[in-house]
This record gives C-alpha cells, sequence and structure tokens, in this order.
C-alpha cells in the first residue's frame, strides 16, 4: 500500500538546514496499523505531513520517494495530489477545532467534502455524511449534521473529524495524535472504532502519538523515531516487550506504569538535541548509558534498530 524510501524533509532556518526527517524507510500494507512513536520534536508529524505533500515552504522533501499503490508522491503535480488527498488518502488532525471550520455546519463540511471529489447529488452526499457519521459511533446522526462544531463534545469533533477522513473510504489513513487532548475514556472508544474500521474498510493506519499504552493496545507495527530517524522498528510486541534500542527502553522505563512499588521514576537523561547541532555520530550518543568511541560513527539500520551497541 506504502513504501518509503530514504525519504529526507529540510527546513531552512538562520541556524542552517535542518533535517527533520532524515533518510526514513519503512512499508504498510493494506489493514496493517503502524505507530510511529517518539518524544515531541522527533520528527513524527513531519513524516506525515510529507506522506501527503503537505510540508509548508520553508521547509521541503529534498530526497527519497512516498510509493502509493505504485505511484510515486514526491514531485506529483499539485492537482494530481489534491485528487488523492481526501479520496484515497486523508488526515486526522490532532486538533479538531483547528481543522473543522466553527462558522459552517457539520453538514456544509461533510458534504462540501463529497462533492470535491465525487459528482453526485446533493441528497447522495448527505446520505453519505449520516452513514460516516453512524460509523463512528454518532447517534443520531441526520440531527447532527445541521449543528455546528462548537456544539459537540472534544470527543465528539474529533469523531466528526474522523467521520470526514472516512467519507470516501480512503486506502490509507494517516493520524496525528488525534486523541491526545481526549479523556481515556473517550481515548479508547475513538481507538476501538479505529481498529473496527480498518478491518471493515481495509485501510492501512499510520497512527502518531507519543503515548507508548496506546500504541501497544493498537498497533501491528511500530517505529520509534529519535532526531528525525527510525532508529528502531519491529512489531508491536517485539519492540515494547523486547526493545533493542537503549532510547526505546528509556521511553518504556520512564512510563509510571513500569515503575516497581515506591521506586524513583527511571528518565531518559539530558534533552532531546536540536536537529541544527546534531552530535556527531549517533544522535542518542550523549543521553546514553552504553555510549563508547564507536558511537561517534553513525550506526546502520540493521537486526530492526540503529544502534552501534543493541540490548539482548
Amino acid at each position: 500500500m506504502l513504501e518509503v524510501r530514504d525519504l529526507v524533509t529540510e527546513f531552512a532556518t538562520g541556524a542552517g538546514a535542518v533535517r527533520a526527517v532524515d533518510e526514513v524507510s519503512f512499508e504498510l500494507k493494506p489493514k496493517e496499523i503502524l505507530g510511529i512513536v517518539g518524544e515531541s520534536g522527533s520528527g513524527k508529524s513531519v513524516l506525515g505531513y510529507s506522506i501527503l505533500g503537505l510540508v509548508d515552504s520553508p521547509g521541503r522533501i529534498i530526497s527519497g520517494s512516498v510509493r502509493f499503490a505504485g505511484q510515486e508522491l514526491v514531485g506529483m503535480p499539485d492537482a494530481a495530489m489534491r485528487r488523492l488527498r481526501g479520496k484515497r488518502i486523508a488526515m486526522i488532525f490532532q486538533d479538531p477545532m483547528m481543522t473543522l471550520n466553527p462558522v459552517l455546519s457539520v453538514e456544509t463540511q461533510m458534504v462540501e467534502t463529497v462533492l470535491a471529489h465525487d459528482d453526485v447529488s446533493r441528497k447522495i452526499a448527505v446520505e453519505r455524511s449520516v452513514e460516516s457519521l453512524n460509523l463512528v459511533g454518532i447517534a443520531s446522526p441526520a440531527s447532527r449534521l445541521e449543528q455546528y462544531p462548537h456544539e459537540f463534545s472534544g470527543g465528539m469533533r474529533q469523531r466528526v473529524a474522523i467521520a470526514i477522513a472516512l467519507l470516501h473510504r480512503p486506502d490509507l489513513i494517516v493520524a496525528d495524535e488525534p486523541t491526545t487532548a481526549l479523556d481515556v475514556t473517550v481515548q479508547g472508544q475513538i481507538l476501538y472504532e479505529m481498529q473496527r474500521l480498518v478491518r471493515e474498510t481495509g485501510a492501512a493506519l499510520i497512527w502518531i502519538t507519543h503515548d507508548l499504552s496506546v500504541v501497544a493496545g493498537l498497533a501491528d507495527r511500530v517505529a520509534v523515531m529519535y532526531a528525525g530517524r527510525i532508529v528502531e522498528e519491529g512489531s508491536a510486541d517485539e519492540v515494547l516487550y523486547a526493545p533493542r534500542h537503549p532510547y526505546t527502553r528509556g521511553l518504556l522505563d520512564s512510563v509510571p506504569a513500569n515503575n516497581e512499588g515506591r521506586a524513583r521514576l527511571r528518565q531518559i537523561p539530558g534533552m532531546t538535541p536540536s536537529l541544527a547541532h546534531l552530535p556527531v555520530g549517533c544522535s542518542f550518543r550523549e543521553r546514553c548509558s552504553r555510549a563508547d568511541a564507536e558511537c561517534l560513527l553513525a550506526p546502520d539500520f540493521k537486526n530492526r534498530t540503529r544502534c552501534h551497541h543493541p540490548l539482548c
């Protein structure tokens, strides 16, 4: 469904060119859920925007390939990309209040989304909107269509955003931390709905998050990003229960639920490095207890991790 190879996305800054996505590669199959995790600033969201061609100036993709169902997306003309985006590839953003227009009814926004890609009557567009709202678990969808975003709770607004993304039954969905601002009950409901929708529609899903507990119950595979690069990738069980990269181990140790008794909560020392001034060699070297002189050389990605001294 999706094949990303050596993708590099740079931003021009006063401090020089910053690589927010640095030679990232992965594949995604139909009905597969890939969780992309990492700290803030690791490049997760920029990777999602790069796939959909949504990186604005001063950012740009400078090299690499993104192939969707056999089509190369990097360098695709804007008109052709717009025909794909929203119809075959959809994105769910973190804050629905930033993506839903507050002065337009839900019906107007959903119907316009349908008509933007399909030559159908307004009646059919409304019927599809009702069906999509019902698909994400919104009760009385026909009457809720007439309401405005501010009349919905945060969880219901996010369901509306997901319903809009699903209007055309896309083959690929990119979800950028869509449940971060929601309470755990609503978050659980949406995660359940997304798993069900992937099974029923056959779509592939990329779920971008910093919450390891979310991907543990949602994803088939997990990719861990640090400083713009994937440092570990594998099945959810492999990455979360037998991590090989010290950074992944540090993320798991930082989860309070994994703490033992009254022991002090473990944490990763130091701060995420500036992408404009990355350390020489391994980007995690200055925060890693296993670092030595060999780490002054950039490690290759092998045995599902990018590390000179992987954990056993």
